[in-house]
């Protein structure tokens, strides 16, 4: 589906698709002869979380986090976006009960319980924290804050820069001591510029990396097809 179609679909602007490309919040799946984006039904489900986000008013930044902590659990952040719409509907239909009583019989007390919103603030901060309860999300979270787009778009480059990298070496043996080579410096570079990048959540990246969708398309766009479950390989034998 191009991007003009998603934009039908969806609601969202052409250049509301194309400002998630850039902050790597949204990457389609690939680009027609002529230019125009691409998205396939992965590209979708991800819009449908990030829409789900919006409409709990969470900020792109926070949303982009939340999505890239390889321990996001898809299935429970829904169940919680559900309980939080809930939540929500509940304090709306207060709002109404409330507007249609003032409407009826005018302002008689001064009742502003309709107003409280306490119960959804903290189901808010509970889900929250939950989503971003590990010490790696609050590390990311804390060197994410002090990055301007200019810093983010330097690392997107750097981070397929070192998968362009695995893809010259796909003819090798993903146990070879260069590609093994490669793995520690793509560990590193994730401890350095993002959180502690242990052995389980590397090993957990290489997953997602090869489980298909936009990690896959964009690291064997980089690299060369093969690239991503090369990669994927390569770490499961350094993590052992």
């Amino acid at each position: 589906m191009i991007v003009n179609e998603v934009s039908k679909i969806t609601g969202l602007s052409v250049r509301t698709l194309q400002y998630y490309d850039k902050i790597g919040l949204l990457s389609p799946s690939g680009h027609t002869d002529a230019g125009y984006r691409l998205y396939d039904d992965t590209a979708l489900e991800r819009l449908q979380q990030i829409m789900l986000f919006r409409e709990l008013e969470f900020p792109l930044k926070e949303i982009k986090a939340i999505m890239s902590d390889p321990h996001f659990d898809r299935q429970k952040a829904l169940d919680q976006q559900i309980e939080l719409l809930k939540l929500r509907r509940e304090h709306l239909d207060g709002l109404i009960t409330f507007a249609e009583k003032i409407r009826k019989t005018g302002v008689k007390t001064m009742d502003f319980k309709a107003f409280d919103t306490a119960k959804l603030d903290e189901y808010t901060k509970r889900a929250k924290e939950q989503w971003g309860s590990t010490a790696e999300y609050k590390e990311f979270e804390e060197k994410n804050g002090k990055r301007t787009d200019t810093d983010n778009e330097r690392l997107m480059n750097e981070t397929m820069e070192l998968f362009v990298q695995f893809g010259e070496m796909r003819d090798r043996d993903p146990a070879d001591s260069v590609v093994q080579a490669q793995v520690k410096r793509l560990q590193e570079f994730f401890c350095e510029n993002f959180y502690n990048c242990t052995n389980e959540i590397l090993r957990g990246l290489g997953k997602m990396y090869a489980g298909g969708g936009e990690f896959t398309e964009n690291i064997d766009k980089a690299g060369g097809a093969g690239t991503a479950e090369f990669v994927h390989r390569a770490i499961e034998i350094y993590c052992e």
